[in-house]
């Protein structure tokens, strides 16, 4: 015998599949990369020690102009580039401070106060890396492409000078906009991390 079920009991059963669905569609980090994100972030807070108190003064390394990535060239990017996703930006926050911990290590001597503590953000930074999507079938707007192609090319003229710390400094910022998400609950005052106006307001809070 066919059992009917009433509309009233398929609305039922309708909205707790959505009520069971949704928090997988609002929450774009998994819990396991926010545990790992706030790790690093929380290293991150004692760059000030590490980056300019260790170090001479005025003394900086050489990089490509696109690894000075600060939350202003991500809001400029999301402008301008058509079709650009999250994704993209998050792979280009990977790609440039991967090489921003090499150029740094590269100048430390390993008895150098500052090396472990460097070595230290690496290793959790390859652990972030390893939990977000692989990048092989990445399809990337152009304008990011020649960004990536240009950071990877050693030839490439493009090069400037800066500070270990504005170096850790914009790989702190950029990861709280690309990340915002993972640091809400921990944060829940801070609303905009990709606004400039909001890293000046909390410049000394946020550079301890």
């Amino acid at each position: 015998m066919m059992v009917q079920t009433s509309p009233c009991a398929l609305l039922f059963w309708g909205l707790l599949g959505c009520v069971w669905v949704l928090p997988v569609l609002i929450a774009p980090s998994s819990p396991t990369l926010c545990t790992s994100l706030r790790t690093l972030n929380t290293n991150l807070t004692q760059r000030r020690r590490y980056m300019k108190h260790n170090f001479p003064i005025n003394y900086t390394i050489r990089v490509h102009y696109e690894e000075v990535f600060k939350p202003r060239n991500i809001t400029r990017l999301k402008s301008q580039v058509e079709g650009l996703e999250d994704k993209d930006l998050q792979e280009v926050w990977l790609l440039v401070n991967k090489e921003v911990l090499k150029h740094i290590l590269r100048v430390l001597p390993e008895r150098h106060p500052s090396y472990r503590y460097t070595f230290s953000l690496q290793d959790l930074f390859l652990k972030v890396q390893q939990m977000l999507p692989s990048p092989d079938e990445w399809e990337p707007p152009e304008r990011i492409q020649e960004i990536c192609d240009r950071i990877k090319d050693p030839d490439y003229p493009g090069w400037t000078f800066i500070t270990p710390k504005s170096l850790l400094d914009n790989f702190y910022r950029s990861m709280r906009c690309l990340f915002s998400d993972c640091f809400s609950i921990q944060y829940p005052e801070e609303l905009n991390y990709c606004n400039v106006s909001h890293w000046l307001r909390h410049k000394s809070e946020h550079q301890t």
